[in-house]
């Protein structure tokens, strides 16, 4: 008898202990993972993970990633967590319509966004505009001034003046003294180099400044030695090019090579942003100028970019991407917050709902508060001209310290002043 009362004791206090259990339960299982029910939200998309910009491309992901794992740790999107389906777009445009045809037909995402590159957003507006979809595109230049689609909204710095990636760089050009007189413009035949090279010409018109040179190369070229010999003849003052990561490799070799040397060379060269390039080129980029888009200059530490920084940086030898990623990753990782915050404001995953969102409000994001004007560009431009300074050798740790990547428009976000002139620069290459 005393050892059955025993058992009941025990039971009894077994069962009151589970009891009190299973209520405090619910209070230890982390409140974002608990949210989570349902099938995921998915988010589709192509990207240049191999080809001409696969290096960004790579970078760029990373960061969509962290996104992603960012979101789903927070409880996701309306209760549900949120899945990235992406596909290598390879750098080619003619890959672009069948991956966005697969990802809405095939694979049922809900929410399509652009990939990174003027050529490759482009390639996949005829789908979207066709299916209605809201699209946010990642560095596509002036993209939308030919579809003029209500829903299209641009991640690129440039503003309301989509092709202007080389304002700055003249109007720092200018106030020197002695004021330059003549420019040379060369491009590569497509796609981003056709449009800088337009935004240029329009640019000068208000500059005095004389036009000496203004051609374009096949964008396949990398020996560019013929083509900075033929600029040199002219002997311009300043010198814009519009190009793309292998040819912007080729023209700053070529021009060392050559041993011209303008008053000011660069303005719109997609690559030389990319760390690799950076510490592939070294001390031979010493006194370019060129555009950027994001460096960890004080003015721009804001929105918590630091600690999306550290992340990636933290990942990025483990995932062979851009050790620094200053390029790619703050706009990447803000591209996806303007679609999580619109759908969070709206609760539903509409794209008219989103899209009307998304024109009328303003975004808090890792690269500041943004806002979305005429034809989905940015209502103010925020793009960098950047010269490089002192560089001494291929190092690449060198890169992490900014003082060899001078911001030096616009004045909100200058980190330092511009030699000139360009011959001036070179007396700090080894």
């Amino acid at each position: 008898m005393l050892l059955e009362v025993k058992i009941r004791r025990f039971s009894g206090a077994v069962s009151g202990a589970l009891f009190v259990i299973s209520a405090l339960l619910p209070a230890f299982v982390p409140a974002p993972t608990a949210a989570q029910v349902g099938e995921p939200i998915k988010v589709g998309y192509g990207m240049a993970l191999t080809g001409g910009l696969g290096a960004n491309g790579r970078s760029a992901l990373l960061a969509q990633k962290i996104w992603e794992e960012d979101t789903n740790a927070k409880g996701g999107l309306l209760g549900r967590p949120v899945k990235l389906i992406y596909y290598d777009d390879q750098t080619n445009p003619a890959t672009v319509p069948g991956i966005y045809a697969k990802l809405l037909d095939v694979d049922k995402v809900d929410l399509i966004i652009g990939g990174y590159g003027t050529d490759l957003v482009a390639a996949a507006m005829p789908i979207v505009i066709q299916r209605k979809k809201v699209f946010i595109g990642l560095i596509g230049t002036a993209v939308n001034s030919t579809f003029n689609y209500p829903n299209y909204f641009s991640m690129i710095p440039t503003g309301p003046e989509p092709t202007s990636y080389t304002k700055g760089f003249l109007d720092l050009a200018v106030r020197q003294n002695p004021k330059p007189q003549t420019v040379a413009i060369v491009a590569a035949d497509v796609g981003h180099g056709l449009y800088a090279c337009e935004g240029a010409r329009e640019n000068i018109k208000s500059t005095g400044l004389t036009i000496v040179y203004d051609r374009r190369y096949p964008a396949a070229t990398t020996d560019l030695v013929p083509v900075v010999r033929a600029i040199a003849e002219t002997n311009p003052d300043l010198v814009i090019v519009c190009s793309y990561p292998p040819d912007s490799v080729g023209m700053v070799r070529a021009v060392n090579e050559v041993g011209f040397k303008p008053k000011m060379i660069g303005g719109a060269m997609v690559g030389l942003q990319s760390t690799a390039i950076k510490a592939q080129l070294g001390p031979l980029l010493n006194g370019w100028t060129n555009y950027d888009i994001w460096l960890p200059v004080p003015k721009m530490q804001i929105g918590g970019v630091d600690e999306l920084m550290k992340k990636y940086q933290a990942r990025a030898s483990i995932e062979g991407v851009d050790a620094l990623g200053y390029y790619m990753v703050p706009w990447s990782y803000a591209q996806l917050q303007v679609l999580q915050q619109a759908i969070v404001a709206t609760e539903s995953l509409d794209d008219a709902k989103l899209g009307d969102y998304i024109r009328t409000n303003t975004f808090k994001t890792v690269i500041g508060d943004i806002r979305f004007g005429a034809n989905g560009e940015l209502t103010r431009s925020r793009l960098l001209q950047v010269q490089f300074q002192n560089i001494k050798s291929n190092d690449l740790a060198q890169f992490k310290d900014i003082s060899t990547q001078v911001v030096v428009a616009p004045v909100e976000y200058e980190s330092g002043t511009l030699i000139y002139p360009y011959e001036k620069a070179l007396a700090s290459s080894p």
